[in-house]
């Protein structure tokens, strides 16, 4: 069976997520241009951010549709993740609660694509 290896979101502005997403993940992208960037991530998954305006068929959606999830070991990491996201600006969605699966918070980046942080519950 074939397994999903990268995951591309369309963006309006390449340039500015490309900064948001190096100051997120902690590392620079592999490739960056005016209209594409990649970044290979811890465990390989390529993660690409591709201007909306020259994506080939035109995209018809926006952000939101779906959720880009980060877990954590502990509550704690939640929380700190939390204050280290919204005193970057980030637009904090929901904020750290106890869920079913986890405790989480949910933020979105500038182009309203979901961010989850969660860490499962001890």
């Amino acid at each position: 069976m074939t397994h999903p290896n990268f995951t591309i979101l369309f963006v309006d502005n390449p340039v500015k997520s490309t900064e948001f997403y190096q100051d997120l993940f902690g590392i620079a992208p592999v490739e960056a241009s005016e209209t594409f960037a990649l970044f290979i991530l811890q465990g390989g998954l390529k993660f690409g951010l591709w201007s909306r305006h020259t994506a080939e068929p035109a995209v018809t959606v926006s952000g939101g549709g779906a959720e880009i999830v980060f877990q954590v070991d502990q509550d704690g990491d939640v929380d700190a993740r939390h204050r280290d996201w919204k005193a970057k600006g980030l637009a904090i969605l929901q904020e750290p609660t106890a869920m079913d699966f986890g405790y989480t918070f949910l933020a979105t980046d500038p182009d309203g694509h979901r961010l989850r942080v969660y860490s499962v519950h001890d």
